[in-house]
């Protein structure tokens, strides 16, 4: 980490934050919908795991593996650089493919009646800081996965 500049320094430190609070915030979401608690989702959609089974799978998977593997390439990248930055790697796949997956159900099954702002919080947020942190990792392989 030595080998980036400041300004990229400070981006990856911005992508952390960012990354850190999305899955802490998505965490306590869907924890909540694995014991059992309905959400209303801001495109009027109700993520209810009784009515509609895939959501239990999809909360279980944020809560057990996706949320957790977040935290610890976070913290991996301040104690081990590179296997954080692997770590997040991946999981940053997992926030661009489950949330274009939900973006695309929001948008053809549910079609959102509400504020942009909300939404785009709601759905493709997770995309933007998925591929937002791919893109930083794509402009600096050199410096954090070559020796």
């Amino acid at each position: 980490m030595k080998e980036l500049s400041v300004a990229s320094q400070v981006m990856l430190y911005v992508l952390l934050a960012v990354m850190g609070l999305f899955a802490v915030l998505l965490w306590v979401w869907q924890f909540m919908i694995l014991r059992g608690k309905a959400f209303k989702n801001p495109d009027g959609s109700i993520d209810d795991w009784h009515a509609q089974k895939t959501h239990y799978g999809i909360a279980f998977a944020d809560v057990f593996v996706a949320c957790p593997a977040n935290i610890i390439g976070i913290v991996l990248v301040f104690v081990a650089p590179r296997w954080g930055y692997y770590l997040l790697a991946l999981v940053s796949f997992w926030w661009v493919w489950a949330n274009v997956m939900t973006t695309a159900t929001s948008l053809r099954f549910y079609n959102p009646r509400l504020n942009l702002p909300l939404w785009l919080i709601g759905y493709p947020f997770g995309i933007l800081v998925g591929l937002a942190y791919i893109v930083w990792t794509v402009i600096h392989f050199d410096a954090i996965y070559l020796p």
